[in-house]
């Protein structure tokens, strides 16, 4: 039976910026992630004015609230304060649900909906105000310009996720993040519909949340940067109003210097002198022998659950050595005692006891693959840093899962690469039952190398298309069209308030010490961050390493890579008739090399760019045997193989990590594929 609506004339102003150019709407869409059934039909919607709203009567405030934030955003994108009968509400947008959402969300809950947009308006229906939520950030990609109005194509969409675990994990632990950075990222979650944020809040390095009856936590243990609990519930608040879950860790038995430092009856045996600056894993660890610790444990949970009502909590559980428990004859006593045959055996003993103690909060356990011992209760979720086989073990053992390896955004792969990795690819051979246990993925940003200037741009866009992976049909794989989509996706993200696009140049002013920074800004599209392994072996990186350098403000997989990777394979096909395609290769390279005189210039008053004066050259002697190689292949000519020998050296050369720079050439792998090419 057809409930009774509510109307609702929606006035409100625009606050957001213009997204770039997309493509008419009789060309293909830009949505990511990409819906599960998408239908195309004749006509558009022309916007010409904002939104009279039609809710369904069980309509709550998150479902208003989410309505009145994209008509917002729509009314901005499209001008209408501004475009004939200005703010007048005349464009109908009925949403309609069956029943409001659970007041705690739930990882099982139904995310569903359905779209349709004809030319006399729009029609939203859903099952709880989840998927119409999801359903309006569809629309807000679906806004497109059309000459001199905007339009909404034409479109009936249904779709639902393939995964219900969608999540982004930030690591606040190793360096603290404001809580605005939190929530532009939580805004941009909910746009491209990932659903859970994971809260790194402990390490080695800080323990960031407050803790009423255990004040020595952040008092000794966060060098005073920490979120109070009413910040974190406000966050907690602010991300289920966008349809996220905020799940918390907290680091035990390991990376657990920061509680330690502040309760030194924690330990093991060993306690730290301070808060560990440095990297890497830790040899402290919890002492999981006493009533104490657990006594301890659970009142601190206890109190957590208070501030974080989701339903699963993260214990951490990875990289433990913990060397006292080889050596503490009281450790080793109790070991004996209760046949725990080693370190693995007491750390299984130790998570069922934390186990325990959650099953009393009515929480569930998540934890990295460590915790993945025999004996382990199968409600715990394992979530795999090892990898796709550590995932596929872990459900065929009747564990439920999530994929977080090929997700690490600190390795700085491409946006294109991590977006074919799958939590079950398609050539696995679990069973649909096992299948099940898989619950979806998580993309992790750990915080050695990031600041609230750069950690947007190490996050976004890349994550826009693992959140595609996540949400759309398995057999959406085409990577120039995840490309395609990404650019017009990343424009509408900044709109939230994200600075992925603007720090480069913030940083890159703050080393030239100056707003002139065109010949610079070019430059630097040569170059992209190594990975965090290869930067924290050469640099030895630790918590007080200043992050200011040109390797902190240029971004991973800038467009150029994708670019020229994308170009160089068009013209390697048929380089003597791709005539477009070799004068864009040649202005592309013309373009770096003309920028390096002005770079040069910038490198005497700055320390931070002087360090890329080698590199520099090194670009410019590059790019002259690129040039070399273009006119050879276009002209049917084959370069010497003497020639062909010193290029190749200088390549080699220059796409080795340096310690002063830790940055790396993106042209490598098509300048490598040309000299290969030229040379035959």
């Amino acid at each position: 039976m057809m409930k009774a609506l509510s109307v609702v004339p929606v006035l409100l102003m625009s606050v957001l910026s213009l997204p770039a150019l997309a493509a008419p709407p009789s060309g293909p869409l830009t949505l990511m992630p990409v819906p599960a059934h998408v239908q195309r039909q004749e006509g558009a919607l022309v916007l010409r004015s904002t939104f009279l709203v039609e809710t369904s009567a069980n309509a709550n405030d998150r479902l208003r609230d989410a309505i009145a934030r994209a008509v917002t955003r729509i009314d901005s994108l499209a001008d209408l304060r501004h475009a004939g009968t200005g703010v007048t509400p005349a464009t109908p947008l009925h949403v309609e649900i069956e029943h409001p959402a659970d007041a705690v969300q739930a990882v099982d809950e139904d995310e569903s909906y359905k779209l349709d947009v004809s030319a006399s308006g729009i029609r939203i229906t859903a099952p709880n105000e989840l998927g119409a939520m999801h359903a309006l950030q569809t629309l807000i990609q679906l806004v497109q310009p059309a000459g001199d109005h905007y339009e909404i194509s034409a479109v009936s969409i249904q779709d639902a996720p393939r995964f219900p675990w969608r999540g982004l994990l930030i690591d606040c632990g190793r360096h603290f993040e404001p809580i605005d950075v939190l929530k532009r990222n939580i805004d941009a979650l909910a746009a491209v519909k990932m659903n859970v944020f994971h809260w790194h809040l402990t390490e080695d390095q800080g323990f960031r949340i407050e803790s009423e009856l255990y004040p020595e936590l952040t008092a000794k243990g966060s060098d005073g940067l920490f979120y109070t609990q009413e910040q974190a519930r406000n966050l907690v608040a602010y991300a289920r109003a966008r349809g996220v879950r905020v799940v918390p860790e907290f680091e035990m038995p390991g990376h657990s210097s920061a509680w330690l430092v502040a309760y030194p009856e924690l330990a093991s045996g060993t306690v730290p002198d301070g808060i560990r600056r440095e990297f890497g894993v830790s040899n402290y660890a919890i002492d999981p022998t006493r009533d104490e610790t657990y006594t301890f444990i659970a009142r601190f949970l206890g109190e957590m659950a208070t501030v974080f009502p989701d339903e699963y909590v993260h214990i951490g559980g990875d990289e433990s050595p913990a060397t006292d428990w080889k050596t503490n004859p009281r450790i080793l006593a109790f070991m004996r005692a209760h046949n725990l045959k080693d370190n693995a055996a007491l750390q299984a003993y130790f998570n069922t006891r934390v186990l325990e103690i959650l099953k009393g909060l009515h929480k569930h356990m998540i934890g990295w693959d460590e915790v993945l011992t025999p004996g382990l209760p199968k409600d715990v979720v394992v979530q795999s840093w090892r990898g796709s086989e550590s995932l596929a073990k872990g459900a065929q053992l009747g564990y439920p899962g999530i994929l977080s390896a090929p997700y690490y955004l600190d390795h700085m792969d491409p946006a294109g690469k991590v977006y074919l990795a799958d939590p079950v690819p398609s050539d696995s051979s679990l069973t649909p039952a096992e299948r099940a246990r898989v619950l979806g993925g998580e993309v992790t940003m750990w915080g050695e190398h990031v600041s609230a200037r750069n950690i947007d741009s190490r996050i976004w866009p890349r994550t826009a298309a693992i959140a595609e992976r996540l949400w759309s049909p398995a057999e959406v794989r085409d990577v120039p069209d995840m490309y395609r989509r990404l650019g017009p996706v990343s424009v509408q993200l900044e709109a939230l308030g994200l600075t992925h696009l603007t720090s480069e140049d913030a940083g890159l002013r703050a080393m030239a010490h100056s707003t002139q920074i065109g010949p610079l800004r070019t430059f630097a599209q040569a170059f992209a961050p190594v990975s965090f392994g290869e930067r924290y072996h050469v640099q030895r990186t630790d918590q007080l390493t200043p992050l200011d350098g040109f390797v902190d403000a240029v971004v991973p997989d800038p467009p150029s890579q994708y670019w020229l990777e994308s170009t160089m394979k068009r013209f390697l096909a048929d380089p003597r008739a791709d005539v477009a395609d070799r004068d864009a290769l040649l202005a592309k390279f013309a373009e770096w090399k003309q920028s390096i005189p002005a770079v040069r210039l910038l490198m005497k008053t700055s320390p931070q760019l002087a360090a890329m004066s080698q590199r520099a050259d090194d670009l410019e002697h590059v790019l002259s045997d690129a040039e070399t190689a273009v006119h050879h292949l276009s002209q049917g000519t084959a370069v010497s193989p003497a020639w062909k020998q010193q290029a190749v050296a200088r390549l080699e050369s220059f796409t080795k990590p340096r310690p002063e720079t830790l940055v790396h050439f993106v042209g490598a792998a098509p300048l490598r594929s040309l000299l290969e090419a030229a040379s035959k």
